[in-house]
């Protein structure tokens, strides 16, 4: 927890001094991973979020983990975590989750208002459908590019989305009849937005 502590304080830092982030009352305020309630769909939008937020310093902490683990299991365990936070498949469902719950969260929360009659709820409910469409129509070339930005940010390679898709369970033979680009569009993105539609 210090080293993660460390490491958060020194990022929040960079982004300071570099003038990504600003100054301001309530701003920045200790930021941790909270539980997911199933009932309470705030709360997941709130973990996306912090864990976007905090990335770095728990890819920085996974790394250490890895170097200074006190048994070969706490070595296994941390380097499996940080295999898997480190590709493109994370980043992409940690951004598109955290916007796909903005848009609802706003919606939760003006659901959760006690002042509420049942029109104003079915034009908050239909605002949201047609912001959940624009992103699905406009959103995806936008999305790859702030996921683009923020894998920079975090040394991390960009997949070539020219080249055939490979499912981690297929064989490498065997690639799919489409490329990357299509997967995450149309495989991931698409579809995950029309289950929420």
């Amino acid at each position: 927890m210090d080293e993660f502590r460390d490491s958060q304080k020194k990022r929040i830092q960079e982004a300071l001094d570099m003038g990504e982030l600003i100054i301001g009352t309530d701003l920045h305020q200790k930021v941790g991973l909270i539980r997911a309630i199933d009932t309470r769909w705030g709360s997941h939008y709130k973990s996306f979020s912090n864990f976007i937020f905090m990335f770095g310093s728990i890819i920085d902490v996974l790394d250490s983990l890895v170097v200074d683990a006190y048994s070969t299991d706490e070595t296994t365990k941390a380097t499996g975590y940080l295999k898997a936070c480190q590709t493109f498949n994370i980043a992409f469902m940690l951004h598109l989750m955290r916007d796909i719950l903005g848009i609802t969260d706003e919606l939760n929360k003006s659901l959760q208002k006690k002042e509420q009659d049942i029109a104003n709820a079915m034009l908050l409910v239909e605002v949201a459908k047609r912001r959940l469409q624009i992103l699905r129509d406009d959103g995806c070339d936008a999305l790859i590019d702030k996921i683009s930005t923020f894998l920079t940010n975090v040394t991390f390679f960009l997949p070539n989305f020219d080249e055939p898709y490979v499912n981690s369970g297929r064989s490498r033979r065997k690639p799919a009849d489409y490329t990357v680009l299509h997967y995450y569009h149309v495989e991931v993105f698409c579809k995950i937005i029309d289950w929420q539609l």
